[in-house]
């Protein structure tokens, strides 16, 4: 049996690498654009930044190491076209020769599409100019670094978690940063605005200029960026950072004939397209919200992995189903630690559901234990009660608190339950009665009243 994969992301990796576990016999082939495979673009910031020292750190494993394992990584290569009916595709090296030779054919008995998504630029005048990047790659990260050696002001569109992880980093090694956002708050998918404002006070005592209800105008300057306008403010700017999102890369599952939804390719609970042989799986796919069960995106790491071993489980024979996505974020900017599962307040509105909100502002530790920092926790709840979302700043301990809570809200636990719930305790790492307890009892005050 073939299995060809497209992309070498998390989730296309994911199968491979399981299903090389499962299987000695399949033969495995991976096609890549880009010349490194096996990183994280979410530790791109954090290089920038000068948290880590170099993006070779951040690359886990090689394509000589995916070979060792029996799986074929063909990097610097491009799939143009998925012939479905004929099951094969065809492909072109891009290692730099521009006068390619013709397209190369491969067969397949069955294809996984991972073509993640593709960063949204702003289609505004000025987007083309040197001293304009998108953040996506390793490739795009090194060009930053190396751009910013020489830069002094810096304005990033867009305040959600990359673009605020970046205007914290470029503030820390001396350059004047503005992060701008067409919306009203920072961290719009994952945060209320309440909550958001901690965020945006932290980043703005750390130096870091926040514009936002402006959305991108232009960018001006003769070849390179000099100024960045945003409504009508003008900044100059030398470097220019847009982090606008990504949209999912759906052209080669259409191109297939796989169905696509309003969201991206759609798929059933084993990873499956329309398309028999052809699943999918990562950033190009729509998902299903665990709460509301409208579709919707979950455009993250975790996800991605989650679809990879479903998939490589049912092409490997065995049975498993990809559960709908409660979209667990989390966050470091600075010191500050910031974290989100579920339903906002906000998007329960939306949704046309009623809610309650619990908040409690506690500490990390015991108060008289050296270190101890203080900790926000927002409960959103149905009015029965049920933990439908949950929001947590602090300085520590945010990360395991949230999967916490995930596991609360995928299970419908309800607020009298948490209050209930046996918390561990010792004064260097938690308090005798847990922040989320707190949040719980006072949306039980709520509800009762």
């Amino acid at each position: 049996m073939r299995v060809v994969v497209i992309g070498s992301g998390a989730g296309g990796l994911t199968v491979a690498s399981n299903l090389r576990k499962y299987s000695k016999e399949v033969e495995i082939t991976v096609f890549t654009m880009e010349d490194k495979v096996a990183y994280s673009p979410c530790a791109i910031p954090y290089v920038i930044g000068g948290d880590i020292d170099s993006f070779e750190e951040i690359v886990m494993h090689t394509p000589e190491y995916y070979g060792k394992h029996g799986i074929n990584i063909v990097t610097e290569s491009e799939v143009l076209e998925v012939a479905s009916s004929q099951n094969l595709i065809k492909y072109r090296l891009i290692n730099g020769d521009e006068s390619a030779p013709e397209l190369i054919t491969l067969k397949y008995d069955y294809l996984v599409i991972a073509t993640g998504g593709y960063p949204f630029i702003p289609p505004v005048e000025g987007n083309d100019l040197e001293g304009v990047f998108k953040v996506r790659t390793i490739e795009d990260g090194a060009k930053i670094k190396e751009w910013s050696k020489t830069s002094s002001k810096a304005v990033i569109v867009g305040a959600g978690a990359i673009g605020l992880e970046l205007g914290y980093g470029l503030k820390q090694i001396g350059i004047e940063v503005s992060v701008t956002e067409m919306l009203p708050q920072v961290l719009p998918r994952s945060l209320d605005p309440d909550m958001a404002l901690k965020v945006q006070e932290y980043l703005e005592g750390q130096g870091v200029r926040i514009i936002l209800n402006n959305a991108l105008t232009k960018i001006v300057g003769v070849d390179v960026a000099e100024e960045a306008v945003v409504g009508d403010i003008k900044m100059d700017a030398d470097l220019v950072i847009l982090s606008t999102g990504v949209r999912p890369s759906i052209e080669l599952a259409k191109q297939a004939g796989c169905n696509i939804g309003d969201m991206g390719v759609v798929v059933n609970e084993r990873m499956e397209t329309s398309v028999s042989n052809i699943y999918a799986v990562g950033d190009c796919v729509e998902v299903h919200d665990g709460i509301t069960g409208q579709k919707t995106l979950s455009p993250f790491g975790t996800t991605a992995v989650r679809q990879g071993k479903v998939a490589a489980k049912n092409l490997a024979g065995k049975d498993a189903v990809f559960r709908p996505v409660l979209n667990s974020v989390v966050s470091k900017i600075g010191e500050l630690e910031v974290g989100a599962v579920g339903l906002t307040e906000e998007s329960a509105k939306m949704n046309g559901i009623e809610v309650v909100v619990g908040k409690s502002q506690a500490l990390t530790r015991a108060r008289y234990y050296p270190g101890c920092k203080p900790i926000d926790t927002k409960l959103i709840c149905g009015l029965d009660g049920t933990i439908l979302g949950c929001q947590i700043i602090a300085k520590e301990t945010v990360a395991e608190r949230v999967d916490t809570m995930a596991m609360a809200i995928a299970k419908q636990v309800k607020c009298n339950e948490i209050t209930e719930m046996e918390f561990s305790y010792a004064p260097p790492v938690s308090m005798v009665v847990d922040p989320a307890v707190m949040a719980a009892e006072d949306a039980l005050k709520k509800l009762s009243s």
